[in-house]
């Protein structure tokens, strides 16, 4: 429920606060005095854009905040999803800057305007005779049908599922355009693979291949260098190794009369060991390393492959064409692969299709189950607003898929008299008769809903007389149980019980009262009458007012 409005510099509105009823408030004024910018800034308190320049004075922000009592209307989860502070009563607030900067706040924290927008369709649910043309929308003929039946739960439930099935039929499409673009190269493909397994690479062959190339290709200056450190070390007469050990001998010799000679044996002797083992090495080394052509052929030949693998596919390195080597191992196999992964997907596809189809049966079911009780309401509703003969039928056909609302197609068939043939509503129905449907979906759906504040612009837009009375006291007796709005331009809607507001302009600005009795009587004699009060216009107005 809305408690309390304060608007400040917003279109022609300086400054103006409104504490509104729990029950009826009617809102009346003349054309142009500003009823429609009233509106304005609840939709920008709502969550609407900010599609004008809003500012009335470019120095100072517009700002717009409202006061609502949301006991009772389930939306802790909401405030908790959002990571807001849940309390009865909230006061909400969107601030335009001058250069059109919009902030919004839900109690003292900062809220996108999707937060904003997605509170708001909770709070308020303004219903203009524009809005009369939603019902060529199927999605809100449904809606009211879900709303009526409770469908709330169903429908989550629906489109989990359903957004399951639309992700596996997304990579079913996937996998299908994979399975073909790899299939136009399939025959390139499979040569491309038996090439590289041909080949055998292994990993860091190209360096390791490379490295015992080197030697060979050096293997006669390698073995002349073995060779002399060998000679050099092992010579009978003028090696290395026999003067140290000579040298070794005499030192340890020496060891009794000059100690430090037993140290520089041990030495000695560590230095022999080291040189003796560099000998052998050597001599392994020349006997195995040999100038061999053939093993010089085959070790070029074996480079040369693996570079021209790596400039064939454009490899940046060894380690790049083995990686390229997998990539095209693993596309082959999804090629061979492909028909059973595809079959395993239909798979699933088909019980997420069942799964969908078995919940959307349900929907239609409910659907139906309460499509006669909207006929009954709204026939009954329009016979009271003059239309006796009318006739009104929910069609409920298959569609040809699944939607986001199930698998259904509904028409609002109507007709407004016993004798005409029957049609969609949208096309067939007038002005008024359009504002006389939706006035009747209006409160059939607002018992249902847990919306606490309704707001009717000008819904009664083309009635006139005893009609106009019978719409003003079915939104009398819709306020007896929820929050109405009611901007009228109907003495006959105006006089119904409740706290009537009038919308006026002083100069150049836009502003709003709330009457007393006097003074409502001299409203609707206005509406009666004109600019020009007269007696019997204020007669009238008190029988009106009862």
């Amino acid at each position: 429920m809305l408690k309390r409005l304060t608007i400040e510099n917003y279109a022609l509105i300086d400054a103006l606060h409104v504490e509104w009823d729990e029950h009826l408030n009617i809102i009346t004024g003349e054309t142009g005095a500003g009823k429609s910018i009233l509106l304005g800034a609840l939709g920008l308190l709502l969550g609407a854009k900010n599609e004008t320049q809003a500012t009335k004075d470019i120095e100072r922000n517009c700002v717009v905040e409202g006061v609502f009592n949301i006991e009772g209307l389930g939306l802790e989860q909401l405030f908790e999803d959002n990571d807001l502070d849940y309390d009865s009563e909230i006061v909400v607030r969107r601030i335009i800057t001058p250069a059109g900067k919009s902030r919004s706040f839900v109690g003292d924290l900062p809220v996108s305007l999707a937060t904003l927008k997605e509170l708001g369709s909770h709070l308020v649910d303004i219903h203009s005779q524009h809005q009369n043309l939603v019902l060529a929308s199927e999605a809100f003929r449904i809606s009211a049908l879900d709303t009526l039946a409770g469908n709330g739960a169903l429908l989550n439930e629906y489109a989990e599922h359903l957004a399951t099935l639309t992700t596996l039929r997304g990579d079913y499409r996937t996998m299908q355009a994979a399975m073909q673009a790899a299939r136009n190269d399939e025959e390139w493909l499979r040569f491309t693979v038996e090439e590289l397994r041909a080949a055998k690479l292994k990993p860091n062959e190209q360096a390791d291949t490379e490295a015992e190339l080197h030697v060979v290709e050096s293997a006669d200056r390698i073995g002349e260098s073995l060779t002399t450190l060998r000679n050099t070390l092992d010579d009978e007469e003028l090696g290395v190794l026999v003067s140290l050990s000579r040298s070794e001998r005499d030192l340890a010799a020496l060891g009794g009369h000059y100690p430090e000679g037993r140290d520089l044996a041990e030495r000695l002797r560590s230095v022999v060991a080291e040189l003796k083992d560099i000998s052998a090495t050597a001599e392994h080394e020349a006997e195995r390393i040999d100038a061999d052509p053939e093993k010089l052929q085959k070790l070029t030949e074996r480079l040369n492959m693996i570079y021209s693998l790596e400039m064939k596919h454009r490899a940046e390195s060894y380690d790049d064409l083995l990686d390229k080597a997998a990539a095209f191992e693993a596309r082959l196999a999804t090629i061979d692969n492909s028909d059973a992964e595809l079959k395993a997907l239909e798979v699933r596809i088909a019980a997420a299709e069942q799964e969908c189809a078995d919940i959307a049966e349900r929907l239609t079911a409910a659907r139906r189950g309460v499509a006669s009780m909207l006929e009954s309401h709204i026939v009954t509703t329009l016979a009271m607003l003059g239309m006796e003969d009318a006739r009104f039928v929910v069609e409920i056909t298959p569609a040809e898929s699944f939607t986001a609302l199930g698998r259904d197609s509904v028409a609002y068939m109507f007709c407004s008299n016993a004798t005409a043939k029957m049609a969609a509503v949208e096309r067939i129905a007038s002005g008024g008769e359009l504002s006389r449907i939706m006035l009747a979906i209006k409160t059939i759906l607002a018992e249902k809903r847990a919306l606490p504040t309704v707001i009717f612009d000008e819904i009664d837009t083309g009635v006139s007389g005893r009609i106009a009375d019978a719409m003003g006291e079915i939104i009398a007796r819709l306020a007896a149980s929820m929050q109405v709005v009611d901007i009228t331009h109907l003495p006959q809607v105006a006089s119904k019980q409740g706290t009537h507001f009038v919308v006026y302009k002083s100069d150049g600005r836009t502003n709003i009262r709330r009457l007393d009795r006097a003074e409502r009587v001299d409203e609707i004699a206005k509406m009666l009458s004109g600019s020009e009060i007269t007696d019997a216009a204020r007669k009238q107005a008190k029988i009106l007012l009862g």
